[in-house]
């Protein structure tokens, strides 16, 4: 195989910022039914940054995808392991490199697959836990995974949002207050879990990363740098302070027991609600304008929030976008 055969890991991008991607597609080389080309076009007219290949239990084909990254656009190997008991996403895969999905809950394999992902600098996803079919439901246990897809498109193009990512966003959220006292919190993400045409993108993780790379966008999702959008129409900034200094999405703020305002600026979500979410629930709710731009801030403190995390609504109830914790100290 030549090396022009697959996409570079690395294009030029803009440096350190905020990127959009699709880390869950699936083209004609498995059950798609679009062309890679028709994959990366669709990406790119919904502003998309990145996509990871993830045709089920195979490794990307040797010539489909190389000839369409570009200076602006990444394109990550990997693959949707799917087994009898839950589908999991092996993300940061070198060329050619397929993990075995004949293993399933209880026979001891699963440890050797992920640490295989991980060998490879990967990420492995907890994929569509709650997804309505019988093997679709995840039977595995959650450690030893790097992330969960609370946020499923499969069964949404008609409506970005179902009970199902309900069910999923509830299990995550209702275990984030422990695992971040353990230390071993995983971050969420949200995928299109592509098939058909006008689907991809919906929704996608907005991921901080240092550059446009394979390992810079992996090292952002595994640090839950990123939140999740059902569209590029949605955008926003979730940032806590503390006098002059300053947290994002997946990093620590130190408060040395003064108080902490978080802040949520936000477009793209007409008279849709913010919420803020703590390890006691729901504590705030505030109202978007009609005009869908505005900023909501809140003041907590450390002792009174182990972290915040932050979802907008639409008007149905419907998510918007959702975000991955500030952690405070």
């Amino acid at each position: 195989m030549s090396s022009s055969d697959f996409p570079p890991v690395r294009a030029a991008g803009r440096g350190a910022a905020w990127y959009r991607g699709d880390c869950h597609v699936h083209s004609v080389h498995s059950d798609g039914e679009l062309s890679p080309e028709e994959l990366a076009a669709g990406a790119r007219a919904v502003e998309l940054d990145f996509i990871a290949t993830t045709e089920h239990n195979s490794a990307a084909k040797p010539g489909a995808w190389g000839h369409l990254a570009a200076d602006d656009f990444l394109i990550l190997l990997g693959e949707e392991v799917t087994t009898k008991t839950g589908h999991w996403l092996a993300l940061g895969l070198a060329p050619g490199e397929v993990v075995d999905w004949n293993h399933q809950a209880g026979d001891g394999l699963l440890g050797q697959c992920l640490d295989q992902v991980h060998r490879a600098g990967g990420v492995c996803v907890v994929a569509h836990p709650r997804a309505p079919y019988p093997s679709g439901d995840f039977m595995f246990p959650f450690p030893g995974f790097d992330v969960v897809e609370v946020w499923n498109g499969l069964w949404t193009s008609d409506r970005p949002w179902n009970a199902d990512n309900e069910a999923a966003l509830a299990e995550w959220a209702r275990g984030l207050a422990a695992d971040i006292r353990k230390g071993s919190w995983r971050p969420a993400m949200g995928n299109s879990d592509t098939h058909l045409e006008k689907q991809i993108g919906i929704p996608h993780t907005v991921v901080f990363a240092e550059e446009l790379s394979t390992a810079a966008v992996l090292a952002g999702i595994r640090a839950g740098r990123s939140w999740i959008a059902e569209s590029a129409d949605v955008d926003g900034s979730f940032t806590a302070h503390v006098d002059d200094r300053v947290a994002g999405l997946g990093e620590r703020l130190a408060t040395h027991g003064e108080q902490v305002e978080v802040h949520a600026a936000l477009r793209g979500v007409p008279t849709g609600t913010v919420s803020f979410h703590t390890d006691r629930g729901k504590v705030h709710q505030a109202s978007l304008p009609d005009g869908g731009v505005g900023a909501v801030r809140w003041n907590t403190t450390a002792d009174q929030s182990a972290f915040v995390r932050i979802e907008v609504r639409h008007p149905n109830g419907h998510v918007a976008a959702l975000t991955n914790p500030i952690i405070l100290d």
